[in-house]
């Protein structure tokens, strides 16, 4: 008869899984999503998480497993709890009339660095908080934050800068600016400025010449904040003494996470390279100064609790004087709580240290969770300690104790017979280079040849597991298949350790004696030239530039549980390892190569005038689903904006509707809010065609029709009296006419009428009244009407209203634009012709889909 078992023993056959504190992290950034997406009232989640948590209590020591699946549970419901009760991260600007110009006394929190925005022209950009306002009606004490961009130009002859004054933490300043709430592009897929702004503490914009500031009398700020910036601007100081130019900027961005003087076309390729996190202030950064301060003090005798120690607090004072934010935190805390739970555990809490990070982190900030910085840092450490060490563990971990005390004999009973043979095969070779290395010598040497070999061939494991556990979030957030990431970081980051220990070191040293101090910092500029070097080669192939549209929900969830899958295998049998790994790599080439379906309607012709500000982009899509991109945005040089509309704005639009290729693109004229962006779409989406008017080219021109050869687009000219099908779509080019001779570029636009059935729409691009007129002569009725030149006066005449008879009009203009479009005037006119206007400024993304007998419009709603 089989005994019965105790109540202690089933308790403890019936225990809760591993890694209770990882899966307490799960099931509350569970709850805070839940919160963020399905919205119910606080008081009804409160009444959820007691229930459960009661059940949990009554069932914790009859059914642990049960009681622990209710706690799950709970913390779900309470991570949706805090998120509602937390709301949205915003600021609030006092009620100031948008725009106008106000005179402002406020205090610098953020000290900017000047920089070079043209040839002639210099910058820097600060972030104050207010503390009066002056209108012309009232003075209002107020405090919020700003980041106001002060101008100013180099003496022409002498180069010399002639911005007065640099602003440091502290100082109290006064002038006159219009300020402006930050404005985000309002397309699906857009990046949301205004939120990342508001994170900051940042609610309102201004710009100024920096002549005009008036620096006033007085300190306002922490003196501790005072005593951190001024040796965070000593170490920039040093830094520029240290190296030159391109150097100096890589050691900025690799030591204090300042990468502003980094270009941006070699931003660009550690982007495409996949290297991009050697840039920033990350967790690799904060890893290599732990593993080096931790190594360095064992090495001089230091016990392991007061290493562990001195090692938080540098790091922790590292974090302090980078000062970029959440990320470097994120990465300190973690550190922190690995140490102690090596300290109290060993290594078999390693995902217990990353689940009690986690939840300390989303406790202090819930919102941060929505962020690809926390996602991204946390997938990292996810990945490495839940698929890559449990598969070192089993495999190079043990050859490389076996490599310990090669001369130990009695070190080989410790081990199983497999690493017992290997250790006297080692030591037969040993015995043949005796001849030649001496006694001693030929153990050491294998030893430590082989430590540096398996230490290699594990870092490219994990960079494999890295890359294809990366494959999710880089394409969502990135819109990138970083294909070569895993040959350009096995270079990058081995130099990268090197170049930020010399650079460190060179910096230390040159505070006491510059000489030795420039002998580290070669070393540092050789490790950073062959670093750039590499990352320029590998990102300069066309491979590196693969680009991907966002993957669909279900490949997101697909991906997940792939994840997810492999790291609950990873410790199980190889076969059963195996599986987890084949789907990892199998979503992740799913991600890479298969493009998702695009978001269309069948049936219909759509047009959408895509929000770019001051400028336009039409996207058409035929009812077969062909694409015609009409124009792709674009900033004036003049404005100093390193923003790319066709990469930023044109592209994440594209991309998050499901598109990867584009049938044509055409060009209206080459004008910089016109064509500017077009470069960028031609190299992420590599259309089949490129349509241009029959004018002369411009350098603009030149430059794109270039481009479009090197990628092998075919170009075609259209010009008035054009009628074709393309695809099942009716195509009249109305203007200009092949032999028009205009002074201005805009009467040169490519007006072209497409129709569907019985439905059509006019796109006139910039074009004005002399070219309006010769349109209107053929009658060219249409239900939809792209406003020519943004609502200028200088278009839009009522002739083409009476003889184009719209119904639909839309306007593609910028929010606050300094051109005032559109025109009352022209408001008035398209108000009179009774037709339904939209404009991009004020309701985003429109979209019409034009069935063939009607028409139906759609602000912002592409499903």
């Amino acid at each position: 008869m089989e005994r019965p078992q105790s109540r202690s023993a089933s308790v403890l056959t019936d225990a809760p899984p591993r890694q209770p504190l990882l899966w307490a992290a799960l099931a509350y950034a569970c709850g805070i999503l839940l919160g963020v997406y399905a919205w119910r009232p606080p008081s009804w989640w409160l009444i959820a998480a007691l229930v459960f948590g009661s059940s949990a209590a009554f069932l914790v020591r009859r059914r642990p497993r049960v009681a622990f699946a209710i706690i799950l549970s709970a913390l779900c419901i309470l991570g949706a709890l805090t998120i509602q009760v937390r709301g949205p991260v915003s600021g609030t600007v006092p009620n100031l009339s948008d725009g106008e110009e106000t005179l402002i006394t406020a205090h610098v929190v953020r000290e900017g660095i000047p920089e070079r925005s043209g040839p002639r022209d210099l910058r820097q950009r600060i972030d104050l908080e207010t503390e009066t306002i002056d209108t012309d009606t009232a003075t209002t004490a107020a405090r919020f934050g700003i980041r106001a961009t002060l101008y100013d130009k180099e003496d022409g002859e002498s180069g010399a800068s002639a911005m007065p004054h640099i602003f440091h933490y502290g100082e109290r300043i006064r002038f006159s600016a219009k300020l402006n709430r930050p404005h985000n592009y309002r397309n699906p897929g857009a990046f949301d400025y205004e939120g990342f702004l508001a994170e900051q503490g940042i609610v309102a914009l201004a710009s100024c010449k920096a002549a005009e500031v008036e620096l006033l009398p007085g300190f306002s700020g922490s003196r501790v904040e005072d005593w951190r910036v001024r040796v965070h601007r000593s170490i920039i100081q040093q830094i520029a003494r240290l190296w030159p130019g391109e150097q100096a900027a890589l050691v900025d961005a690799l030591l204090i996470g300042e990468n502003a003087f980094v270009g941006r076309d070699l931003l660009t390729d550690f982007q495409r390279t996949g290297t991009y996190h050697v840039l920033v202030i990350s967790g690799l950064k904060v890893a290599i100064l732990a593993l080096v301060t931790f190594w360095l003090l064992r090495r001089m005798r230091v016990g392991e609790i007061e290493a562990s120690g001195i090692t938080v607090v540098l790091t922790v004072a590292y974090a302090a004087l980078t000062d970029v934010g959440a990320p470097v935190w994120r990465a300190t805390l973690m550190l922190a709580v690995y140490l102690c739970a090596r300290i109290l555990y060993r290594k078999k809490s390693v995902l217990n240290a990353i689940g009690a990070a986690a939840i300390a982190l989303l406790l202090i900030d819930p919102h941060a969770l929505l962020g690809a910085s926390f996602q991204l840092s946390f997938l990292c450490v996810l990945i490495i300690a839940g698929i890559g060490t449990p598969i070192l563990q089993r495999t190079t971990q043990p050859v490389l104790r076996a490599l310990r005390s090669l001369d130990a004999v009695s070190y080989d009973f410790a081990l199983p017979p497999r690493l017992i043979q290997f250790r006297l095969d080692l030591r037969m070779i040993a015995d043949r280079l005796q001849n030649v290395l001496g006694s001693r010598l030929p153990l050491q040497l294998l030893s430590r040849s082989g430590r540096i070999l398996i230490r290699a061939c594990e870092f490219v494991v994990i960079s494999i597991a890295l890359q294809a556990g990366f494959a999710l979030p880089m394409a969502y957030y990135f819109h990138r298949a970083t294909i070569v990431s895993l040959p350009a970081n096995v270079l990058a980051v081995p130099l990268t350790e090197v170049a930020m220990i010399a650079a460190m070191a060179a910096i230390a040293i040159s505070y006491v004696w510059l000489v030795p101090a420039k002998v580290a910092a070669m070393i540092a500029g050789i490790s950073l030239r062959a670093m750039a070097g590499s990352v320029r080669w590998f990102g300069a192939l066309r491979l590196s530039d693969a680009r991907v549209p966002t993957p669909q929900l279900s490949l997101i969830v697909l991906a997940g549980a792939a994840l997810a899958l492999a790291m609950i295998l990873a410790r199980r049998r190889a076969v059963l390892v195996f599986v987890g790994l084949a789907a990892v790599f199998t979503s992740a080439f799913w991600i890479c190569a298969i493009p998702p379906h695009p978001h269309t309607k069948a049936g219909s012709l759509e047009v959408t005038a895509i929000d770019v500000g001051e400028g336009d982009s039409i996207f058409l899509v035929s009812p077969q689903g062909k694409t015609l991109l009409v124009d792709a945005g674009g900033i004036p040089h003049w404005m100093h904006s390193e923003l790319d509309i066709g990469e930023d704005v044109v592209s994440p639009y594209l991309w998050s509707r499901g598109f990867s290729r584009l049938d044509r693109v055409a060009v209206t004229h080459p004008h910089a809010d016109h064509i500017g962006g077009m470069h960028a779409v031609l190299a992420n989406f590599r259309p089949r065609e490129l349509w241009i008017g029959p004018g002369d080219f411009n350098s603009e021109l030149r430059d794109l029709l270039r481009e479009a050869r090197a990628l092998g687009i075919p170009v075609t000219r259209h010009q008035a009296g054009d009628d074709f099908s393309a695809d099942d779509l009716s195509v009249q080019i109305l203007a200009p006419a092949a032999d028009a001779i205009s002074r201005k570029a805009n009467d040169d636009s490519l007006v072209m009428r497409v129709s569907y059935g019985a439905t059509s729409a006019l796109l006139e691009g910039d074009a004005e009244k002399e070219v309006e007129r010769t349109i209107a002569e053929n009658r060219p009725a249409a239900d939809l009407l792209k406003v020519g030149h943004h609502g200028s006066n200088t278009s839009t005449i009522p002739e083409l209203l009476a003889a184009v008879h719209p119904r639909f009009a839309v306007i593609s203009v910028g929010a606050r634009n300094v051109y005032h479009h559109p025109r009352p005037e022209v408001l008035a006119r398209l108000g009179e012709s009774h037709v339904l206007t939209y404009r991009t400024d004020l309701d985003g993304a429109v979209t019409f889909y034009l069935d063939g007998r009607t028409v139906t419009p759609h602000s912002r709603d592409l499903e």
